[in-house]
């Protein structure tokens, strides 16, 4: 097989892309303290500053910092077409609270199906989540609804599965491409 045809090792850890906004940020609560305001939520995402300075979800901070350990870790964001600025807002954002973790790892989409990876983390079943082709997990769900829960499933239930299909997967690739 030509080189330049054969399938990307780049990356010797499962990906995992995690939303931001109400995984990582809190929007919901910038949102609900602009309804008290009476700013409606269609006007808030077209405000210049609607994503700046967002606190963290509790836990967020660290599990980030455990999903870049364990996987090759991107934020997926969805962004208001109608706001560029909230473009760099977002990007400003993932810096200044999360750090050098997410250094150019910030992916911003309106159709999360078109991700190729083993992990999407996400509050919404919108823009595409549907379509991912590896495990979803809906953040704030029953099953879901913190960063520890969330954490200790992919630790010790059945979230090692993804580990799994991935060791799997690159022994595959690798017998294919090194022959």
């Amino acid at each position: 097989m030509e080189e330049y045809l054969r399938p990307s090792l780049k990356s010797n850890k499962p990906i995992c892309f995690c939303d931001m906004d109400g995984c990582v940020a809190d929007y919901d609560k910038r949102v609900q303290e602009n309804r008290v305001a009476g700013i409606k939520e269609h006007e808030l995402t077209r405000a210049k500053n609607a994503y700046k300075d967002l606190e963290l979800i509790p836990g967020a901070y660290d599990a980030v910092q455990w999903l870049s350990e364990h996987f090759d870790f991107y934020l997926a964001s969805t962004s208001p077409w109608s706001c560029p600025d909230a473009w760099m807002q977002k990007r400003i954002w993932a810096e200044e609270y999360l750090g050098k973790v997410v250094k150019k790892r910030l992916i911003l989409t309106h159709n999360k199906g078109l991700l190729k990876g083993d992990l999407l983390i996400d509050d919404r079943i919108a823009n595409g989540v549907a379509d991912f082709e590896g495990t979803f997990i809906h953040f704030g769900s029953l099953q879901f609804p913190d960063w520890d829960t969330t954490i200790e499933w992919l630790k010790n239930g059945d979230g090692q599965k993804i580990f799994e299909r991935f060791e799997v997967r690159q022994r595959i690739l690798k017998s294919k491409c090194y022959r």
